[in-house]
């Protein structure tokens, strides 16, 4: 069993430290370049997707510009063990609308029902939720009511009402994360151990996968839109 909490405010440490944990071992799936595993860049991702994470929870005191809502499912019977969380972000210009921009449950409680749970709970507060997903992602959120509207780069564009909301959502400029000391530490630690050949062959990789993912995605749109 599993309930839910909002926070209102930045997490506690021992949250932090389990929403980073997720972040790591899912960022394959959370990363936007769908980086994997096999790729030598895949810990430099590690970092940079969950220092993005950690900015949007610091911005959760409000002091930074951005609008962030926090969703947790924690073990009923130890509610200090997480097992999934949503992280979200409201329009600024419609309270009608928002964006779901993080979406993570544990390996051990997945089939229970956390991740519809938490999706709900958006739904609930939300008339139109929006994000972004993979193209072998995308049947399992129409599953969860959202429709397709349209590619973008590598990803699809779903909506809870079938239509994009128009809305202006804020969001964390994420480049100048891979600009600091310690992404450039955790780059000249990968290239002296896999070689230059091999680090400019994983971003290559990174790119011709990222072209694949960009057909699926359109491919995917293009399918659901001529069967509606």
């Amino acid at each position: 069993m599993f309930i839910l909490r909002r926070l209102d405010g930045v997490p506690p440490e021992s949250f932090q430290n389990q929403i980073r944990q997720l972040v790591i071992d899912h960022v394959g799936q959370l990363s936007s370049v769908a980086i994997s595993p096999a790729n030598p860049l895949y810990p430099l991702y590690q970092y940079g997707v969950g220092m993005e994470v950690h900015q949007y929870l610091m911005a959760l005191d409000g002091t930074r510009g951005l609008a962030v809502q926090l969703t947790l499912a924690l073990d009923a019977d130890a509610p200090d063990q997480l097992l999934g969380f949503a992280l979200a972000l409201p329009a600024q210009d419609d309270a009608q609308a928002c964006s779901l921009a993080f979406l993570a449950v544990h390996q051990d409680h997945r089939r229970q029902g956390i991740a519809r749970a938490l999706l709900d709970d958006l739904r609930s507060r939300y008339a139109c939720v929006e994000l972004s997903a993979f193209a072998e992602q995308v049947p399992w959120f129409e599953a969860m009511g959202l429709q397709v509207i349209a590619s973008a780069g590598p990803q699809v564009l779903m909506s809870s009402t079938g239509r994009a909301s128009g809305a202006l959502i804020g969001r964390l400029d994420i480049a100048p994360i891979y600009q600091t000391v310690e992404v450039m530490q955790i780059h000249t630690y990968l290239l002296n151990q896999q070689g230059e050949e091999a680090m400019m062959e994983a971003e290559q990789s990174r790119d011709e996968r990222l072209d694949e993912l960009a057909e699926q995605a359109k491919a995917c749109v293009r399918q659901r839109l001529t069967r509606h």
